[in-house]
């Protein structure tokens, strides 16, 4: 700004006057970047080396241009990428930083990043070294023209197959008997809700002798009928007969 004020005392014409107001104007406003926050606030932390809690921190951010509702964020994204350590005492929680630790920090990330572009070197050898491998007796020729055509009209053949077979998933022997163990799963089931109704019948009956009339309406109303009674499963077909019905169908 001082730079502005000196170069309009020397003379200049409104137009360049104009657009150096706008400049400065714009360069005013401009907020700092996540980056630049980053490195004000570890500066905080650097300059006085001591521990601070986070309300500290937010009446300390804005003497570096780090607005007070961002420092938390900030705070905490330096405390993920191990540049800020943090620990509860008692009730508060202390956030602290030395030049040195970040250093060690740079520098174990640095060793870390090393050793995985080494191991991405390392296996990108490896996989330059297998392509070139399987190109061996992959060559462009007539017989591997063929080859290919071949397989893919088998292929073509085997989806074709597959989706056959699974219009005759519900035949299947192995669904049978999964569809058989499920029914026998619900029969159990439906069988023991109508023991609760028959018992929870019963209490009432035997707590609330007077109010019989209400009770047999409220059966009714919720399906409790005179026929109510447990489920019993129908005569299963035996398994040889019902794989021989299942050949018979598929053929």
């Amino acid at each position: 700004m001082m730079k502005l004020v000196v170069w309009l005392k020397k003379g200049s014409n409104e137009g360049e006057v104009a657009v150096a107001v706008a400049v400065a104007a714009a360069s005013k406003k401009r907020g700092l970047s996540l980056e630049e926050k980053r490195e004000r606030t570890l500066q905080i932390f650097y300059d006085s080396q001591d521990f601070y809690l986070l309300k500290e921190l937010e009446k300390l951010g804005p003497r570096k241009g780090v607005i007070s509702q961002s420092v938390k964020d900030v705070v905490q994204s330096l405390v993920d990428d191990d540049l800020v350590s943090k620990d509860k005492i008692g009730t508060s929680v202390y956030f602290w930083s030395l030049p040195s630790c970040a250093g060690n920090q740079l520098r174990n990330v640095s060793k870390k990043l090393e050793s995985e572009l080494q191991s991405s070197k390392k296996r990108h050898v490896e996989l330059v070294e297998q392509c070139e491998s399987l190109k061996k007796g992959r060559e462009n020729s007539d017989a591997r023209e063929e080859a290919l055509s071949e397989l893919k009209a088998i292929e073509e053949k085997y989806n074709k197959l597959k989706e056959e077979m699974g219009q005759y998933a519900d035949n299947d022997p192995a669904t049978f008997e999964a569809m058989k163990e499920a029914i026998k799963v619900a029969h159990e089931a439906a069988n023991r809700w109508t023991d609760n109704i028959f018992t929870l019948r019963q209490w009432c009956s035997n707590n609330f002798p007077q109010a019989k009339e209400q009770l047999e309406h409220l059966y009714n109303e919720v399906g409790i009928t005179d026929d109510f009674d447990y489920l019993e499963l129908p005569a299963v077909i035996p398994d040889k007969q019902v794989q021989k019905q299942i050949l018979e169908a598929t053929h």
